[in-house]
């Protein structure tokens, strides 16, 4: 939930960083040569940042965009400006369509997401879901940044599957990554992330869906806090039954 650096005598974690870093420059390659085209759908996350450093320091040809739901935090806007800067690369933002935010907030309300587990999920489909279809239009492969450790809902996690909702290859680089090796990457490599992460804030998304968390709470709790853990997922990464 914030930095976590490696000791310098912690070589154990230096090398499994090390290794894992290897595999997954190994495995954007073959996603980039086999896969073409293929996106990065970047949250903005500790995670993402770790996959768009490797995609810019190897010219990978992997697509970076981002969904601009229209309610991030300030802190998530400033590292859409940090990453222009530090890496020279524009993201690729999709917005929700207007006229269904329109109709849902004439509807239910500005703030209906807290009322029932459906209207959230609702509000998620119109502002993430229907974005993410047009961004992989086209596409052959999208990369996320999930890892199986973040929640109750990703456990067995795997690194390649085929997304049949979308039509396309879905890969998971960061799969078997723990939280410090994620953040030990960050640090080794000057990576810039989101400051909300300095402040207890270790999963972010739309600003009234996300809080800080305490120390022993799981990493996602901090997510849609009002729901069981069971339903915490916005609809990006269900499975089609």
């Amino acid at each position: 939930m914030g930095i976590k650096l490696a000791k310098p005598d912690d070589q154990a974690l230096l090398d499994s960083v090390a290794a894992k870093t290897e595999q997954v420059r190994a495995l954007l390659r073959r996603i980039a040569s086999d896969f073409s085209p293929a996106a990065l759908a970047n949250s903005l996350s500790a995670e993402d940042m770790v996959l768009t450093d490797i995609i810019q320091s190897e010219k990978f040809d992997i697509e970076n965009f981002s969904l601009d739901t229209g309610r991030l935090p300030p802190e998530t806007y400033d590292l859409i400006a940090e990453v222009r800067k530090h890496y020279g690369l524009t993201l690729k933002l999709f917005y929700p369509r207007h006229d269904l935010i329109e109709a849902y907030t004439r509807e239910h309300g500005i703030n209906a997401f807290y009322e029932s587990v459906d209207l959230r999920k609702g509000c998620c489909h119109i502002r993430k879901v229907e974005p993410l279809q047009r961004a992989l239009a086209g596409k052959k492969a999208w990369i996320t940044g999930m890892r199986a450790q973040q929640s109750a809902t990703r456990g067995g996690l795997p690194v390649q599957i085929y997304d049949e909702t979308n039509g396309l290859e879905k890969f998971n680089p960061l799969a078997d990554w723990t939280e410090r090796e994620v953040w030990t990457y960050i640090k080794l490599h000057n990576v810039p992330y989101n400051v909300l992460h300095d402040k207890f804030y270790p999963s972010i998304g739309c600003a009234p869906c996300t809080r800080s968390v305490t120390v022993g709470e799981d990493v996602r709790s901090g997510r849609w806090w009002w729901e069981n853990p069971e339903t915490k997922e916005c609809g990006l990464h269900i499975k089609k039954i």
